[in-house]
């Protein structure tokens, strides 16, 4: 894409400059509109001329209508939706597939046209092209909310360059570069928020209507839209590897991972269509031996209206629109499963192990509690800050998010002391900030009442006196309870937690979240061994919830890993089969709900479909049913099944 240089004034008052705008009043799916709607021409002319042969066949005041001007009528009337037909039945024959639905409804079709039952022959071909025609309309829906997902994907990005602001294509945007969006545009590329403030509809990324509202230095994920006021980013990842990116490809390819039933109903009708013709064939010559009055154009008849029965189209059509309509129920919910196959294992899941940091808790460090000695609360915290600006560990990042006052103190001579925190000179005096073990190893005498304390603790010694100490906790996610209450109301026997954090605060969020075993202190092999010791016993089925590098192994072990998608690493994301992009623990109950809904759906559709077609097979060899009752048991199920699959998009979980 060529750079165009932008209007700064244009750009503050947030509006678009008229030589890029998106909207220019037209109606631009009228195109795609008329295409639909071309391609129901076939089937109106067909049921016109059916209808009025009918009407003609059943009223005497029509004479013209006989012999060869009706066979002409009924041929012109079955041309436009059965030539097509035969066409595709004729291309998979030379391909070597002969038994597929097109060559099963050709045949019939021509049979029934043989022995002159010419309107239900047209009356066969026609409301199959119909149910071919609703089938492609319930496809085209289903996809609807994964195909919205690419109208969020942003085509051009406001970077900063040389001096000025220039649109160009995102891929061409670097990691670093400073970038610019006005209101009501989508974020072009992940980054972190350099202006102080930005409300964002972050809906496309998490399935979330409700606006986000991030502070300055908080991340931004590319797909979300700015809703007020223009602000400024800095990118943190390449285009192709964005959040809308990685969505577009996580979902594109789930639609290819097939499920076992999918894959067993397609190589069942491979064989089942066969023996059907068959048994058709067996039907029409077969009875000649057994039976007196034997007429052939009875008994063919009888064949024709089994070949049409039999027809595997409701199986082989609803089935994947079952399973596509749980992909699109689960990516708007804001849950991306890797393929339908995980779909299915979702719903055999009954043990939950999970991690503690980033995926019940928030992962970020607050000071719970101060208790200075020495000096007032402020002044300890300045001597404590002082040391901890020069350390990269998290709970410095919390202590230093301290408001304190005044003049920073001056630090000199810090040094770490491995394993047990940091030594340093701070405005004149010998400071320790640390744990236990540090103090102890200085002489420092330390009140028996932090030994209680369960959260992480900064202690501190100014000139070999012990000064106080900081708690440090990480805070529980806003819907962690109600995520555990979720979990078990959806028929999970058992959660487990499994965390890299000391055993005592792993143990005291457990019990807080009433989870029924925990482990602490646990590297990521210990988690792996676990995981692998409960798969051993043949009656669990696991599913492992991280968030990190570490969780990665896990993930990849676990009968169905889940991913948390925001905070998440890379490595843990690419790994898991279940991701949730909005971070929320309480979205895994969903995620288990869907595939359970769909799996029911898709077993109600193979009952319809078998229990209607037995009965009406049973019934046409026996002749007592006709073209019309086959119509039903095919191409009717067929609509009903399509019909329960898109429920699946209106569903509430």
């Amino acid at each position: 894409m060529k750079k165009k240089k932008i209007n700064l004034r244009d750009i503050k008052t947030g509006e678009h400059s008229g030589e890029h705008t998106h909207d220019d009043g037209h109606n631009h799916s009228s195109p795609e509109e008329a295409s639909k709607f071309k391609a129901y021409i076939p089937a109106i002319f067909s049921f016109v001329l059916l209808i009025a042969g009918i009407a003609f066949d059943y009223f005497d005041t029509f004479p013209f209508f006989k012999d060869w001007i009706r066979i002409v009528w009924y041929v012109v009337a079955y041309i436009p939706v059965g030539l097509p037909v035969i066409k595709e039945g004729w291309a998979s024959i030379k391909r070597g597939d002969f038994f597929t639905e097109f060559f099963l409804m050709s045949i019939a079709t021509l049979g029934a046209f043989a022995i002159g039952e010419y309107p239900e022959g047209v009356a066969v071909m026609l409301f199959y092209a119909v149910g071919e025609l609703f089938q492609a309309a319930a496809v085209r829906s289903s996809k609807d909310s994964i195909k919205a997902l690419l109208d969020v994907r942003p085509n051009e990005a406001l970077v900063h360059r040389d001096g000025d602001f220039f649109l160009v294509n995102p891929e061409t945007v670097k990691i670093g570069e400073k970038i610019q969006v006005r209101v009501g545009e989508k974020i072009p590329l992940d980054g972190k928020l350099l202006s102080e403030k930005a409300s964002v509809n972050t809906a496309a990324i998490t399935g979330e209507s409700k606006p986000d509202t991030i502070a300055k230095g908080d991340k931004v994920f590319a797909g979300s839209i700015n809703l007020d006021g223009v602000i400024e980013i800095e990118t943190t990842k390449e285009f192709k590897d964005s959040s809308i990116a990685r969505i577009l490809d996580l979902v594109q390819n789930a639609t290819t991972r097939k499920s076992k039933t999918e894959l067993f109903i397609r190589k069942f009708a491979r064989i089942y269509t066969p023996i059907v013709v068959f048994l058709a064939i067996g039907l029409t010559f077969l009875p000649y031996f057994f039976i007196d009055d034997y007429v052939f154009r009875d008994w063919l008849y009888r064949a024709l209206i089994f070949l049409v029965i039999s027809c595997p189209c409701a199986l082989v059509i609803s089935i994947p629109l079952g399973y596509f309509g749980g992909l699109g129920a689960a990516s708007r919910n804001g849950i991306l499963f890797k393929g339908a196959s995980f779909l299915d294992a979702m719903t055999k899941v009954n043990t939950v192990v999970m991690d503690k940091t980033g995926t019940v808790t928030k992962g970020i460090f607050k000071i719970k509690e101060i208790n200075s000695i020495i000096f007032g609360e402020k002044e300890f915290m300045k001597y404590l800050m002082a040391m901890e600006e020069q350390s990269t560990h998290p709970i410095a990042k919390a202590i230093l998010e301290y408001k304190a006052d005044g003049m920073d103190y001056a630090t000199t001579g810090v040094s770490e002391v491995a394993g047990k925190g940091l030594k340093g000179t701070v405005n004149g005096k010998t400071v320790f900030v640390g744990n236990k073990a540090l103090m102890t190893t200085n002489n420092i005498g330390v009140p028996s009442e932090t030994d209680t304390i369960v959260g992480s603790i900064v202690m501190v010694a100014i000139d070999g006196k012990f000064a106080g100490y900081v708690t440090i906790a990480d805070e529980l996610k806003e819907d962690a309870h109600q995520a555990i209450e979720q979990i078990r109301d959806s028929g999970i026997s058992k959660i487990i937690m499994l965390s890299g954090d000391k055993d005592s605060i792993t143990q005291q969020v457990s019990n807080e979240m009433n989870i029924d075993w925990a482990k602490g202190g646990m590297l990521p092999e210990d988690k792996l061994n676990e995981v692998e010791q409960l798969k051993k016993r043949s009656d669990i089925k696991v599913a492992f919830i991280g968030d990190g590098i570490n969780d990665a192994p896990v993930l990849a072990a676990s009968d169905v890993g889940i991913a948390m998608g925001g905070l998440g690493s890379d490595v843990a994301i690419e790994t898991a089969d279940v991701i949730i992009q909005t971070d929320q623990p309480s979205k895994i109950a969903r995620a288990i709900q869907i595939g359970r809904s769909t799996r029911r759906i898709v077993w109600q559709n193979i009952g319809l479909a078998f229990g209607v077609k037995a009965i009406v097979l049973i019934l046409g060899a026996g002749g007592l049913a006709t073209m019309w009752e086959a119509v039903f048991a095919d191409v009717g199920v067929a609509l009903l099944a399509i019909v329960n699959a898109v429920r699946l998009q209106r569903m509430k979980w």
